[in-house]
């Protein structure tokens, strides 16, 4: 079973950047979508960003052009960087990854293994 622990999270003043990194262990041979998504209070969860397949990046649009997201096979990792943040990007992160036999990353959030989540908090 697949157990992710995430870090990086912490508060920034608008404009700046963090780095969030996630740690897979109990991936066994396969691809896998690895995923961050957020949480907001009081808002649902989304999507920010994807990889899957043989490494197909894709981002909300709310992130788009601000954010990156990379891998290190090796190391069993994923990251996120999150530059010129915004206030409303304060939220809790969450990583989360599943085992795929395509391409396609699944819909459903019970899917993933998930992280325990990081809070991100950036004031103006």
């Amino acid at each position: 079973q697949v157990q992710l622990v995430e870090s990086g999270g912490g508060s920034v003043e608008a404009g700046g950047s963090l780095r969030l990194s996630c740690s897979a262990s109990g991936y066994t041979a396969g691809r896998y979508c690895m995923r961050w998504f957020r949480q907001a209070t009081g808002k649902e969860r989304e999507g920010v960003a994807t990889i899957r397949g043989a490494g197909v990046r894709s981002y909300a649009d709310s992130v788009k052009g601000r954010f990156t997201i990379s891998e290190d096979y090796f190391k069993n990792s994923f990251y996120l960087q999150m530059n010129a943040l915004k206030t409303e990007d304060t939220a809790t992160y969450y990583c989360a990854s599943v085992r795929v036999y395509g391409t396609l990353c699944p819909s459903p959030l019970n899917a993933y293994s998930w992280g325990q989540g990081t809070q991100v908090t950036v004031s103006s």
